[in-house]
């Protein structure tokens, strides 16, 4: 009984890890991309380690996923539909308190957090955040909960038993960047 516990756990923790992961990747993407292509700034990289993610970007997603992604998944389209302005103000209001206390914490590890262009926004909160963002955030997490989140879930249900095996190895790699990060 106690086998089967621990490797649901296992297999729930590695396919929520996989989440984190693409999500971060995908999150470095879009900062980049706003970086190089909008902002015309050129690159730089944008996450807190040396690896292509911005584990913010993970963590806001699985916050979307575990208290937003349960109230619209498995329902009829029509209530899926109904749930977007609910979604959006949801996935705003989530991912600018992520954001948030995640510039308090880069701030007091790093003496500076990676976004403080922030400070430039008309309507802002200590350049921390910024209602431009939080509604791009919101629009961007209701996008993502409704078309990419299901695809995703797909993708990583068919890796059957060596998501497990997957999602160990980028753990021991984050951990290595986070590692190198600290001593270099």
């Amino acid at each position: 009984m106690k086998n089967k516990i621990m490797a649901k756990f296992i297999e729930a923790g590695s396919e929520y890890f996989l989440y984190f992961f693409a999500y971060s990747v995908i999150g470095w993407c879009y900062e980049v991309f706003l970086e190089t292509v909008v902002y015309k700034w050129g690159f730089s990289n944008r996450g807190v380690l040396f690896g292509p993610y911005c584990p913010v970007y993970g963590f806001g997603m699985l916050l979307f996923i575990f208290t937003i992604y349960r109230f619209i998944n498995n329902k009829s389209l029509k209530i899926r539909v109904l749930m977007i302005p609910l979604v959006i103000v949801g996935c705003a209001l989530i991912a600018t308190a992520v954001e948030l206390v995640t510039s308090y914490i880069c701030e007091i590890f790093t003496g500076s957090w990676p976004w403080q262009t922030y400070i430039n926004y008309s309507i802002n909160f200590q350049g921390r955040i910024a209602l431009s963002p939080s509604i791009r955030f919101g629009l961007g997490g209701a996008l993502f909960l409704y078309i990419v989140q299901p695809i995703l879930s797909y993708a990583v249900k068919r890796l059957g038993n060596s998501k497990t095996i997957i999602a160990a190895i980028l753990i021991l790699l984050m951990i290595i960047d986070l590692v190198l990060t600290i001593i270099i």
